[in-house]
């Protein structure tokens, strides 16, 4: 691959359009990216050296580093000093918390548990197809579970996936996985979540919702709504989380 090219400073005629150019180690960036796509390394996997990789796009070490640094930053890529650089996947314990926010009061965070209340197929609505980029009435797979911290249930998910990427997912095949449920979808679909859109609202719980978290009807609930993504930006799931937050409050770090 020959470096970017820039600019001559000409002024442009007008009314034609005019190349956009990226640098170099975005373009390997995006090679990178497909290759991740395509799962030629998969999750939990080395990647090739930063000189074979060098060698391979026929650019300098530091250019692959640069982009390599980015995929890291973005949680795509893990590096592990003096093991190399490895595909990040929701199986690692740093990464099985990454899309889960809420923190305890107190400072200490137990163990989370998924106890699952149902599982099935069912016609997207015309709004759950339109965030899953499908046509109203698709086939999907429909998750409701609750997330307990110790014995107390904290979270009550409803989740919402694409029927034809999640054949074969059924309320059993969820009740004897111990694991956290993106490795699940990683491993077994082939559909790693690399980064969700969210948005947050104070609500009152219903009586369905209120049953389950063992609270009273009205009880002030956080909502949690996320559309996660996978590589090529493609939506592969839609969230509603309801959180009790008596002694949980939602933590985001902002730099």
């Amino acid at each position: 691959m020959s470096s970017a090219t820039t600019s001559t400073g000409t002024a442009p005629s007008r009314g034609k359009r005019t190349a956009v150019y990226s640098p170099l180690y975005k373009q390997i960036k995006r090679l990178l990216l497909e290759s991740l796509r395509r799962t030629e390394w998969k999750p939990g996997a080395a990647i090739p050296s930063e000189l074979e990789l060098a060698s391979r796009f026929r650019v300098s070490q530091g250019t692959v580093r640069k982009a390599i640094d980015e995929l890291a930053a973005e949680n795509l890529l893990v590096r592990r000093q003096g093991k190399g650089t490895y595909v990040a996947t929701h199986h690692e314990p740093r990464a099985q918390y990454r899309f889960l926010r809420l923190r305890a009061d107190d400072g200490v965070q137990a163990p989370a548990q998924s106890r699952f209340v149902e599982c099935r197929r069912l016609r997207a609505s015309a709004d759950i197809a339109t965030r899953l980029g499908l046509k109203s009435g698709a086939a999907v797979v429909f998750v409701r579970r609750l997330l307990q911290f110790g014995a107390a249930p904290v979270v009550l998910d409803e989740i919402w996936l694409p029927g034809r990427m999640f054949r074969g997912l059924s309320f059993d095949r969820l009740a004897a996985y111990a694991g956290p449920l993106y490795g699940l979808f990683e491993t077994e679909f082939g559909v790693p979540m690399i980064r969700a859109d969210e948005r947050l609202r104070a609500v009152g719980a219903d009586a369905r919702s209120a049953e389950l978290l063992g609270v009273a009807p009205g009880s002030p609930l956080l909502l949690v709504e996320r559309v996660s993504y996978t590589y090529g930006d493609r939506p592969v799931e839609v969230r509603r989380g309801l959180c009790v937050t008596r002694e949980h409050y939602y933590h985001n770090m902002l730099a």
